[in-house]
Parts: structure tokens; sequence; C-alpha cells
């Protein structure tokens, strides 16, 4: 009984990282992107970092290794990688019913959003900071 609890957990876990480490590169991927990134010499992966942990601050789930955040995770990686969709209008729709609604869609978008200008504000009174600081 234990060997089965233990096994169950492990994959759990491994499910859970998978789902969160590709929630990481798709928002690794959009920052690479970012012509701001680039232009205030921010490093994509400090960025991705920050976005990440502000994004999961506001999605479902109460820990991160709760299904329902395991869910959240997926569907987001699935909100970031539209534009790579075969077919965008589908893969649209399929993100409605994952979700549960438009406007829950519209809600993680704009948790995105808002957390990418959070840590982009952050970021950059950060390194002004530092240039202070070094003059």
């Amino acid at each position: 009984m234990k060997k089965l609890l233990l096994i169950s957990l492990t994959a759990l876990l491994l499910t859970a990282c998978a789902d969160k480490n590709q929630y990481e590169q798709a928002v690794l991927e959009e920052m690479q992107k970012e012509q701001d990134i680039k232009d205030y010499k921010i490093t994509p992966e400090y960025m991705t970092k920050c976005v990440v942990e502000k994004t999961a601050q506001n999605m479902p789930g109460i820990f991160p290794l709760d299904p329902t955040r395991m869910t959240a995770y997926r569907n987001y990686t699935k909100m970031l990688t539209l534009s790579k969709s075969a077919d965008p209008k589908k893969t649209l729709e399929e993100l409605r019913n994952d979700f549960g609604s438009a406007q829950a869609l519209s809600d993680a978008h704009n948790n995105y959003t808002e957390s990418l200008m959070e840590c982009y504000s952050s970021v950059i009174s950060e390194s002004e900071e530092s240039e202070k600081e070094s003059k």
C-alpha cells in the first residue's frame, strides 16, 4: 500500500513539474521575442522567473501541486502558444472550454499581461536604483 502511494505521489510530482516547466518555457519564448527586454538589457530568464511567479499568485489552486494549478499551467501554456497552433480558431474555442468561459480566458490573459507589466516595472526600477548606487 505504501509503495502504491509513493508511486502515485511521484507520478503526480513529475506531472506537476512538467506542466510548470512547459509554462516556464512558453513564457521564456515570449520573453525572448520582447523588444523591451532587449532594449532595457534584461535577461529573458530573469523576466520569465518574475512573470511565472506573478501569474501563479493569481492562478486557480491553493498550492503548486494542486491539480487545479497544474491544469492552469497547461491552460496558460496553451494560451501563450496559440499563435503556433495549426488551427488557432479551434484552439481558441478549446481554450474557452478549458478555462470555463470566454470571460475566464480573458481574466487569465489579463493576469498574464498585468504580471508582465508589474515585472517590467519592478525590474526597471531595480536596474535604475543599482545605476544610481554605482554612480
